[in-house]
């Protein structure tokens, strides 16, 4: 049957009203801005690399409110969620018509209201913009709640349920819930704890855990817990071993409910607080962290604090690295983060400080990289001046010649310093950058020669980075503190395996000045590498190496620099280090790891038993040890010297005096001018090679002197005030068969030495032209600019 003409009309203009009403809403819905509290920030979450929480931040707002995915949580908590509150979430828009007609029709056959319509959207909308309990309120949050279906996705809605689900005082959301109420995450939770978590936000205030509401929230978890074992909605346990309905509600009946909050997790204060400034876009940042063993390093640094805090050392960091996988285990910053009065809030592992000789083994492994040294080279170790850096060793003493491994493990300086020189400030600079070191200034020529020594600045973590290299063939990679899922840099190569190998095996000699004063050592890694280090001014404490498994380093100091002579690494440092390895490192049989055969980059070659150089037809005693194959030093032995005498006289001859002679063979032990000049001033003395035969002088090309002192480019400083002849300039010159040399300071004669003797100048400012020259005639020349100190 039609509709009359004008019923038509009316039925249209209904229509058409409709349309014209939901487009406007429509448009409203994506005009009107979401509400603003909706993109309130977060508290911020420091997780273990399990997944537990390591450390949680208050939200700006002084809330603790924790962001979660749907997915997160515990999924038998979801599906009792939406049993009591909403059966419907998946499919309505917002506003669910058949709980607003079930609750119409129960509140008016009851006379009063007994049952609310409200979904999950509308209780987050009321929560998000808090309004009177109106009709006029109940459209507003109709209308957002319907905005917010449009606008965001299901997920979307339900995470931010979670995060803002009011749970009493200021702790919102179901992960601050269950770790303020129950100390745990919500991913795992029982029957107890779901009905509390859903009980709680129906009355906040009156069911918030204190001991006043203990008796309100019993009452209404247990009858929570029995509205969803009614509807099935409470796991009843695995599927092989399921309990009954009432089992379960006489469970939870029995479950004391929680009568104060648990302290939110704050350990790791200063990894926390330095990860949040670093990467503040993130909410939730899963570290590598291992909870024992930062629970274990911190501890051990807390108990160290009280005696070094009578030697005036009142700060200390420490980091632990797995070094298979380069991620940080362990990071501390101090002993105290509350100690104000000292800086304990500062993260120590990352503040820049002189590493004092821990980075000597660098230089060793470079040394050995480029066919420089060998741990059996004999090397000098006695006082020179490098354009007015003058180095000393640690106690001020000088050993004549060592072995460059001796010199390693002794920590001396002066070898390691000519090794740098040699090499090239700027390629160890190289090195270190390639390493992960950030904290170099970039002005070039910034560094010199003190950076063999401490003269630059490292983090602990940057220097943990470096010493993962030693125990991984010398590759590096960046160390990982932060688990983002992405894939890992491929490892970099700052020195070769064999200089890697040979290098542990230096820094792993017991019997040296850094070896902790531990009567027992038992429990300690059969296979631990390790260096120490002081800076100038007893101002930084350094001990840093490996076990079998993990790297570690240990910084002690002052954040204002205070000096103390307790700050000694062998002393203050190294015993906190084997500490550390002993009580991360595994027991047993897995705590030996057997040094390997030497890396196939490795060859034996023979060298001189004295000297470790290549050995003369004169070096009687030699040895095999390990090079390079790439890379074997070629200066052959420079200590034995091969000398034909008159058997008579025991003076030299040359091959063009022997005639009429009885000639012999004899070997003599010679060390170079510049350390029998030392030995001299020493009082000491070497027997040396005995002069030539009157006449039987050696002829031919050979070199000439090299001058020593003043060294290449050197600008001598004069001081105002004091005079000249208090601050005179030594000459000093090497050269073969200890000849006289004669010298001359701007074509004027100034006078006559044999070469293990020094000479002194007078210095005037200006430049000056030294000129040496030797029995022979030949000479050598340098430039020397004298200033004036402003």
């Amino acid at each position: 049957m039609k509709l009359p003409r004008i019923t038509r009309r009316r039925v249209a203009v209904a229509l058409l009203f409709l349309l014209a009403l939901i487009g406007a809403g429509g448009a409203a819905a994506w005009w009107v801005p979401l509400p603003e509290r909706l993109s309130s920030p977060h508290s911020v979450v420091i997780e273990y690399r399990d997944g537990t929480p390591a450390h949680v931040f208050l939200a700006p707002d002084e809330r603790w409110r924790i962001p979660l995915r749907p997915q997160a949580i515990d999924p038998a908590y979801l599906r009792a969620l939406f049993a009591l509150e909403d059966k419907r979430f998946a499919w309505h828009p917002g506003v669910d018509p058949l709980a607003v007609v079930r609750a119409v029709l129960s509140n008016v056959t009851k006379g009063r209201r007994v049952s609310g319509a409200s979904t999950l959207t509308m209780q987050l909308v009321r929560v998000l913009e808090p309004r009177p309990r109106t009709l006029l309120s109940k459209l507003i949050e109709s209308f957002r709640a319907v905005q917010l279906e449009l606008r965001l996705s299901k997920d979307d809605i339900l995470s931010a349920y979670l995060q803002f689900v009011p749970y009493g005082r200021n702790v919102e959301g179901v992960e601050a819930a269950s770790l303020a109420y129950f100390g745990h995450s919500s991913a795992h939770l029982s029957p107890a704890e779901i009905a509390t978590l859903l009980a709680v936000p129906q009355n906040p205030n009156r069911r918030f855990p204190t001991p006043e509401n203990a008796a309100r929230l019993k009452a209404a978890r247990d009858e929570v817990a029995r509205r969803l074992l009614e509807d099935l909605a409470l796991p009843l346990g695995p599927a092989e071993a399921k309990a009954s309905s009432e089992a379960v509600l006489a469970e939870v009946r029995n479950t004391p409910v929680p009568r104060g909050l648990t302290p939110f997790p704050r350990e790791a204060p200063h990894a926390a607080m330095y990860l949040r400034a670093l990467r503040g876009d993130l909410t939730r940042l899963r570290t590598t962290l291992d909870a024992g063993t930062q629970r274990l390093a911190e501890r051990l640094m807390r108990d160290a604090a009280g005696d070094l805090a009578t030697k005036g050392i009142h700060n200390g960091a420490a980091v632990v690295v797995d070094h298979e996988r380069a991620e940080v285990l362990a990071l501390v910053g101090s002993f105290d983060f509350f100690d104000t009065r000292h800086g304990g809030q500062i993260p120590g592992f990352d503040t820049p400080r002189s590493p004092g000789s821990a980075l000597k083994p660098l230089i060793y492994a470079m040394g050995i990289d480029r066919g420089l040294v060998l741990p059996e080279h004999l090397v000098s170790d006695i006082p020179e001046s490098y354009g007015g850096y003058v180095p000393h060793n640690f106690d001020g003493r000088f050993m004549g010649v060592v072995r460059m491994e001796y010199a390693l493990s002794q920590s001396l300086n002066l070898p390691f310093v000519n090794l740098l020189r040699s090499l090239g400030v700027e390629r160890f600079l190289g090195t270190l950058r390639l390493a992960g070191v950030n904290s170099l200034r970039p002005d070039p020529g910034y560094y010199g020669l003190s950076a063999a020594v401490g003269g630059l600045e490292v983090t602990p973590l940057e220097l943990a980075g470096l010493y993962v290299a030693f125990a991984q063939e010398g590759r590096s990679r960046p160390l990982l503190l932060l688990d983002e899922g992405k894939p890992r840099p491929e490892p970099r190569e700052l020195f070769s395996p064999g200089a890697a190998w040979l290098t542990r095996r230096s820094l792993s000699l017991r019997d040296r000045p850094d070896f902790p004063a531990r009567r027992q050592l038992t429990g300690m890694p059969a296979q631990v590498h390790w260096k120490t280090g002081t800076s100038f001014g007893h101002r930084d404490a350094w001990a840093a190496g490996s076990g079998p498994r993990h790297t570690a380093v240990v910084w002690l100091g002052n954040m204002n620099n205070t000096p103390s002579v307790h700050l000694v690494g062998a002393d203050a440092a190294g015993p906190l280090l084997f500490e550390l390895l002993e009580a991360v490192g595994p027991r047993g049989r897995a705590s030996v790891k057997e040094e390997p055969v030497a890396p196939q980059d490795l060859t034996l070659v023979e060298v001189c038993t004295y000297s470790g150089h290549l050995p003369t037809d004169a070096c009687k005693d030699r040895k095999e040890v390990y090079a390079r194959r790439s890379a074997v030093p070629t200066e052959p032995c420079p200590y034995h010297l091969k000398v034909e005498v008159d058997a008579k006289t025991g003076l030299a001859v040359s091959p063009a005096c022997r005639a009429g002679r009885e000639v012999e063979s004899r070997v003599y032990l010679t060390w170079p001018a510049s350390i029998r000049r030392w030995l001299t001033e020493q009082h000491r003395s070497l027997p040396t090679p005995p002069a030539y035969a009157p006449g039987c002088e050696p002829g031919g090309a050979e070199h000439a002197p090299e001058i020593l002192s003043p060294a290449e480019g050197q600008v001598a400083l004069l001081i105002p005030g004091v005079s000249a002849d208090q601050q005179e300039v030594p000459l000093e010159a090497e050269t073969a068969h200890d000849r006289e040399l004669t010298w001359f300071v701007n074509g004027k004669f100034l006078g006559r030495a044999k070469a293990d003797e020094r000479l002194w100048w007078t210095p005037a400012v200006g430049t000056h032209e030294i000129l040496v020259t030797d029995d022979r005639g030949l000479s050598s020349r340098r430039r020397l600019v004298v200033r004036e100190r402003p």
